[in-house]
């Protein structure tokens, strides 16, 4: 009998009533291996009202009672961190140590909420004018909402609600429904660490579930995380409703190698941004601009030897280097653009399009794919493929580098690889993306910053968790406060008032 993944709501798996599924896939093998209960419009509401009626108890639940849930959710993270990983490489198809990277990264956002008393306890003035005080609050919003995407089934779901309950809030998470079993059996560790029924829901669907939260009036914020034409849906339609929302959107990153990069170093973490997780990663490195023929050459001569090396298998295999892709549809989508590469005039150094594993002839693996000589016309340079596939673009300066980064719709990440200072300090100040790294191909910021990136790879005005996290899920409020004292009487005045 096929296993059904159902949703979390109120402390308890709920089944659905509209009997809608739909099939899970293990990458490596191509073969269905459960079914995802798809909610109904009645199902969110259903899970909006049991964080709705949650709300008021666990908003004036103590921040420091609120963070001991953390710190036991925290242990039991890395005590079941074995089931967690094996969960996301069944179902994302990722390598196990790279779904452990992945969930340790996760767990650093669990131990940032476990700041609340500090990062919550606001301002405070005394005698802001005579005997008059004033302070601020960082007060809950209510129910609050995260819509997260299949690559990250653990870390982007803890990008959002851990620091969303953790300042007083009530949550209704909605999974990818390609990859749900870690968000559901996270959010039952949840309730075993002290999570009380209600503060922290699951449902998982589709349009129909997301559009439910977006419009219901109950749910006062929402963020996302995903493609860059869902993400200014999201924002629009929310916004549209009244509800904060933060939406992160697509990439297409690059990084400069500058001709004085030391390339023993740069080779090695190109492979792996480009490669790891398949390229199934917001933060994946599919273009290296090289500065000058001789360091191009001398890059792509170095990738075909690692590339030749790399392994390439099922998830479960510790040994291998890089996974499957997500879905029969989405491998056709990347071998496609890799066709069209061609047919664009690109030259195909290395071709993954025939990768085939032995035992798992029938899963969903395209191995590494390296371009030279693509130019900013090509679909394959304006497109976030989301695959395994590499390109290489040849310019003259540093300059001309930053001009094509600039002049990209996206700005979600990029880097330099150097070894000089100036260089990279002229980088740094000049170039137009929100997260940059000095030879550091994948700039993820740590979980006490924050996410973002710049033009269409972010809408709202906020980036996702540290600080930026705490101002998205509060709302300031200012008190200003004197007692009447029996020795001082003032008369009516008519001015404004001032210190």
């Amino acid at each position: 009998m096929t296993k059904i993944v159902e949703h979390f709501i109120n402390g308890e798996i709920v089944a659905d009533d509209n009997s809608r599924y739909q099939d899970v896939f293990n990458p490596a093998t191509g073969e269905v291996s459960k079914q995802v209960a798809i909610a109904s419009k009645a199902t969110v509401e259903q899970a909006i009202g049991a964080a709705e009626a949650a709300f008021p108890a666990w908003r004036n639940t103590s921040p420091a009672k609120r963070t001991q849930v953390m710190f036991r959710l925290k242990t039991l993270l890395e005590e079941h961190s074995e089931t967690i990983c094996n969960m996301i490489s069944d179902e994302h198809g990722k390598v196990h140590h790279d779904a452990m990277g992945e969930l340790t990264r996760a767990i650093e956002n669990v131990e940032f909420a476990c700041g609340a008393p500090q990062f919550l306890k606001g301002e405070h003035s005394k005698n802001v004018g005579t005997n008059i005080d004033s302070w601020s609050e960082f007060q809950a919003l209510g129910v609050v909402a995260g819509i997260t995407p299949f690559n990250f089934p653990a870390m982007v779901p803890f990008w959002m609600w851990p620091l969303a309950v953790v300042c007083g809030n009530t949550f209704v998470l909605k999974p990818s429904e390609k990859t749900p079993s870690a968000s559901l059996f996270m959010a039952q560790l949840a309730l075993e660490a002290g999570l009380p029924p209600g503060v922290l829901n699951v449902v998982n669907g589709d349009k129909e579930a997301v559009d439910t939260l977006l419009q219901d009036p109950r749910v006062q914020a929402v963020s996302f995380v995903g493609s860059t034409p869902i993400a200014e849906y999201i924002y629009t339609t929310g916004t549209a409703h009244g509800k904060r929302v933060q939406a992160l959107g697509g990439a297409k990153n690059h990084a400069i190698l500058m001709p004085d990069a030391a390339l023993d170093n740069a080779v090695p973490a190109i492979m792996g941004a480009a490669y790891g997780s398949c390229g199934e990663r917001c933060m994946a490195l599919p273009l290296v601009v090289a500065v000058g023929d001789e360091v191009a050459d001398a890059l792509i001569e170095e990738l075909k030897i690692e590339l030749a090396k790399m392994k390439i298998g099922p998830g479960r295999d510790n040994s291998n280097d890089m996974g499957p892709l997500i879905t029969k549809a989405h491998y056709d989508k990347v071998k496609g653009y890799v066709d069209l590469g061609v047919e664009e005039g690109a030259t195909l150094v290395v071709d993954g399009r025939d990768t085939v594993v032995e035992g798992y002839e029938n899963g969903y693996f395209l191995g590494g794919c390296l371009f030279d000589h693509v130019t900013p016309e090509m679909k394959i340079y304006k497109d976030e493929i989301f695959g395994p596939v590499l390109g290489i673009v040849r310019v003259k300066t540093q300059q001309e580098a930053m001009e094509l980064i600039n002049n990209h719709e996206y700005g979600n990440g990029t880097c330099i690889f150097t070894r000089d200072g100036e260089s990279a300090r002229y980088f740094t100040d000049n170039i137009k993306v929100g997260m940059v790294g000095v030879n550091v191909p994948l700039p993820v910021p740590v979980s006490y910053h924050s996410f973002g990136g710049w033009k269409r790879s972010l809408f709202g005005d906020l980036s996702m968790y540290g600080p930026d996290g705490v101002r998205f899920w509060t709302r300031r409020k200012t008190i200003t406060q004197r007692w009447p004292s029996a020795s001082l009487r003032e008369g009516t005045s008519f001015s404004f008032p001032n210190s």
